[in-house]
């Protein structure tokens, strides 16, 4: 984001402020709220607001600025990251930017991210419109299905097909996938039965895969409007950049055969979140300590890619049940068990004490 970057409390917040000509306290929430972007600079600030308009589009507002325009990369780059349509120079004004897409020659991580942003936010839009309609549907794998979910898979894959790449999607693969190419898995909408209960959270999952590894991820969790990110060198949450760390909590997606969840040795609690996505992108930016399925019957590639390339960028491990890193494979009905953790260290021990 240039020489801007998205400011999280502290003396961040008071040079924003300053620039501004506002209080700090006026500046506050926007610090923990998804919707909001505070930027500062060394002598410039900007806040904005990610909004809908009355005719369909996405849009980042600039609520308040010093010497940062519409225009600035760090606005821009901002506003792609919330997956906008354009950015408005003001609450109500008639100035409006295009958010440009990388370029057709551009690499194809940039290209993935700025689309699955873009998916995310189609995905939204689609989902609630769904919401309600077809809800006693059960999938091959006995999980819950709503129209929210092929409703979803439609607007992702629409947005998703101008990279050209191969799409594996929890809903349906088309085409064929090389193993030995680039390729794209998509899980419009993880956590459906908790979105049927309306429990969150929800989300949208997106991963780049390349010779078995997530190099590019986009998580949105859609109950919250929480967003993380990864192209491979950097993890991002919100815009501020993420990475693990160890603890005393674990997440797991659901109790195993038999109804019991039992707390790890190196845990003092456990966590069920109900949505993987979500669950592997908290220990990818230090929420949680570590995750696992060891003890279940696994998980799909289409739930884990997008995460596991965050945890990955972050600077987490995953190892599978042998203790080898995790490879991913272009197959959304196979399943796969790991352990998920800040560190290789951190990681074995805990595959130790759930084997």
């Amino acid at each position: 984001m240039a020489d801007h970057r998205v400011a999280t409390g502290g003396p961040a917040l008071v040079r924003a402020a300053a620039s501004l000509g506002l209080a700090p306290a006026a500046l506050a929430p926007a610090i923990s709220d998804p919707a909001y972007r505070l930027l500062v600079g060394e002598d410039s600030a900007a806040l904005l607001r990610r909004q809908w308009t009355a005719d369909g589009f996405s849009e980042a507002v600039l609520l308040a600025s010093g010497r940062i325009g519409p225009d600035t990369p760090a606005v821009l780059a901002t506003a792609a990251a919330w997956g906008c349509d354009r950015v408005r120079d003001r609450p109500g004004g008639r100035g409006v930017l295009p958010v440009p897409a990388p370029r057709p020659d551009a690499p194809v991580v940039d290209r993935f991210l700025h689309l699955a942003a873009l998916a995310a936010t189609r995905v939204e839009t689609a989902v609630a419109l769904a919401r309600g309609v077809g809800e006693d549907r059960v999938k091959a794998d006995g999980s819950p299905s709503v129209a929210a979910d092929e409703a979803a898979h439609l607007a992702a894959a629409e947005v998703l097909a101008d990279l050209g790449l191969p799409l594996l999607s929890e809903e349906r693969t088309d085409g064929h996938v090389p193993e030995d190419e680039p390729w794209v898995v998509l899980d419009p909408l993880d956590g459906t039965g908790n979105f049927r209960a309306g429990l969150p959270p929800w989300a949208f999952s997106a991963g780049l895969v390349q010779a078995g590894r997530a190099v590019a991820g986009v998580v949105v969790d859609l109950s919250s409007g929480r967003r993380w990110w990864a192209d491979g060198n950097c993890a991002w949450r919100d815009g501020v950049p993420v990475s693990p760390r160890p603890g005393s909590t674990v997440v797991v997606p659901t109790a195993p055969p038999g109804g019991s969840i039992s707390v790890p040795g190196p845990a003092r609690r456990v966590r069920v979140t109900g949505c993987t996505a979500v669950e592997l992108c908290l220990v990818a930016d230090g929420s949680a300590a570590a995750w696992h399925d060891i003890d279940r019957t696994g998980t799909h590639v289409h739930d884990v890619a997008g995460g596991l390339a965050v945890l990955a960028a972050a600077g987490g491990v995953a190892l599978g049940p042998d203790g080898a890193e995790v490879r991913l494979r272009p197959d959304t009905a196979a399943t796969m068990r790991f352990v998920a953790a800040s560190s290789a260290e951190a990681a074995a021990e805990l595959l130790r004490a759930v084997s």
